[in-house]
């Protein structure tokens, strides 16, 4: 549920804290008309005609450039964003966007058990397989796989990162089996090279 106003918890999930507030402004410095959510919102371009600063008071989620969950995307934490174009870096995440709006968010349960992920070389789960249970910095370095072309996310919530080292656009991945770029929300032309797990730092 999305609301406007009052803070709601979200669907619960196995092992997972429920419960986040995140604000959102239609200008720079928290300025403007502003619109609360609690959990999921696909589109409050209805509620706000755009979005260019918020506030997340508990929880963690991601923001999306577009509704539906599409776009470029960043990990928000507990804190104080001002403006969307230095919210990767003030997310402390370290990927990179170009983003000056939003459109749709998720909440991000806070997982408490083991993470398990299988990443796949070739599309549907083919190629060369590893399973991961801890981040990982540099897959080519790691596991001598250049390409991420499908994956199968068992346990806890990921963010996967374009470049080495968490930098470049990043792609949160809950628990599913995502079969190509596509079901991941991304081109064809999209490489993967580090991911990370989302933990308790909420």
């Amino acid at each position: 549920m999305c609301d406007r106003g009052t803070s709601s918890s979200a669907s619960a999930a196995t092992s997972s804290v429920t419960m986040g507030r995140i604000t959102f402004y239609e200008d720079k410095n928290f300025q403007g008309r502003s619109y609360d959510c609690s959990s999921d919102c696909s589109d409050f371009s209805g509620h706000l005609s755009r979005s260019g600063s918020c506030r997340v008071e508990s929880g963690c989620f991601m923001a999306y450039e577009r509704p539906a969950y599409a776009g470029s995307q960043v990990f928000l934490r507990r804190g104080e964003y001002p403006d969307f174009q230095r919210m990767s870096s003030m997310s402390g995440m370290m990927g990179m966007t170009n983003m000056d709006n939003v459109r749709s968010c998720r909440f991000i349960p806070m997982h408490r058990g083991q993470f398990r992920m299988r990443i796949y070389e070739k599309e549907n789960f083919g190629g060369q397989m590893h399973e991961m249970m801890d981040d990982c910095d540099n897959m080519m370095e790691r596991y001598r796989m250049s390409e991420c072309q499908s994956c199968n996310v068992m346990d806890g919530h990921w963010l996967m990162y374009e470049q080495p080292n968490y930098r470049g656009r990043m792609m949160y991945m809950r628990p599913g089996e995502y079969r190509n770029m596509r079901d991941m929300g991304m081109s064809g032309s999209t490489r993967f090279n580090s991911f990370r797990r989302i933990m308790d730092m909420c």
